[in-house]
C-alpha cells in the first residue's frame, strides 16, 4: 500500500465536539441559572460562545494570546455581550466547561469502526491543536486511545496546525516521511493546508458539505468513505 502511517486530527473528525460541547454548554446554561441573570436565549448564548470562542482561537493559533488568556477570556466575554461583568461566575463556568467536556463521549458517525478496520494495515496517529490534558481525557473517555501509536498534541511542539514543524516532528517521531504518509481531518487551513506545505497528502472530511470544490488529495462526507479510499 501507498501509505504506512495515517494522522488523524481529533475535534470534528473522530470526537464529536460540536455536539459534546453543545450538550455541556445546555448544561452551563441550565446549572447557573443563566436565565436569571439575563440570558433569555440558551440558543443565544451558545452562538455568542461559539463566535467569541473561535474568534480567541484564531488569535492563540497565531500566537496573539497564551492558552490562559483563551480560558479566561472565552465565557468572561460571552457575559459581558449579555452585560453580565462577573469574573467569579465566568471562571465557575470556566471550569465547570474544562471539567466535563472533554468527559463527553459523542463520536463522529462510524468512527470507532473505522478505525478498527484501518488499524489493521496502518500506523494510526493523532495530530490536534487541542490542550494536551483535555485530549488524552476525549481520548480515553471515548474508547479510541487504543488505536492509536503517537498522540502528537500541538502543546508539546510550540506551535500549532498549520505550521509545517508540527507535521515535521509527527514524522520524525513517527519514522516515517511525507510519502508514506496521510493526514484526515475537517479544518481545511489546518489540516489540509499544513499537510500541504510538507508534501503530504491529505483527505479533507467535508462533513458539512463547505467547499463546492477542494484541492486536497480526497475529499469524503463520511468516515466510512475512507475504507473505499484506503482498504
Amino acid at each position: 500500500m501507498k501509505y504506512k502511517d495515517i494522522f488523524f486530527d481529533l475535534d470534528n473528525t473522530l470526537w464529536d465536539f460540536d455536539y459534546n460541547s453543545k450538550n455541556v454548554l445546555n448544561s452551563i446554561y441550565e446549572k447557573f441559572d443563566l436565565k436569571k441573570h439575563g440570558v433569555i436565549s440558551k440558543k443565544k448564548f451558545i452562538n455568542v460562545y461559539k463566535n467569541i470562542n473561535a474568534s480567541l482561537w484564531y488569535k492563540y493559533r497565531e500566537g496573539l494570546i497564551n492558552k490562559d488568556t483563551l480560558r479566561q477570556q472565552r465565557f468572561f466575554k460571552t457575559l459581558i455581550f449579555f452585560n453580565i461583568e462577573n469574573r467569579h461566575l465566568s471562571d465557575k463556568i470556566g471550569n465547570f466547561y474544562i471539567v466535563n467536556s472533554p468527559s463527553q463521549t459523542k463520536l463522529m458517525e462510524g468512527a470507532k469502526s473505522v478505525l478498527f478496520n484501518l488499524s489493521l494495515y496502518y500506523n494510526l496517529h493523532i495530530i490536534t491543536n487541542g490542550f494536551k490534558e483535555v485530549q488524552y481525557i476525549k481520548l480515553k473517555k471515548s474508547g479510541i486511545y487504543s488505536f492509536f501509536k503517537k498522540i502528537i498534541v500541538s502543546e508539546d511542539v510550540g506551535v500549532l496546525k498549520p505550521n509545517k514543524k508540527i507535521f515535521q516532528y509527527a514524522l520524525k517521531i513517527c519514522n516515517t516521511t511525507s510519502k508514506e504518509a496521510l493526514m484526515i481531518g475537517d479544518d481545511f487551513i489546518s489540516d489540509v493546508k499544513g499537510a500541504q506545505s510538507l508534501g503530504i497528502d491529505q483527505v479533507f472530511f467535508d462533513y458539512k458539505h463547505t467547499m463546492k470544490k477542494s484541492d486536497s488529495t480526497f475529499t469524503i462526507f463520511h468516515l466510512k468513505e475512507l475504507e473505499n479510499i484506503l482498504i
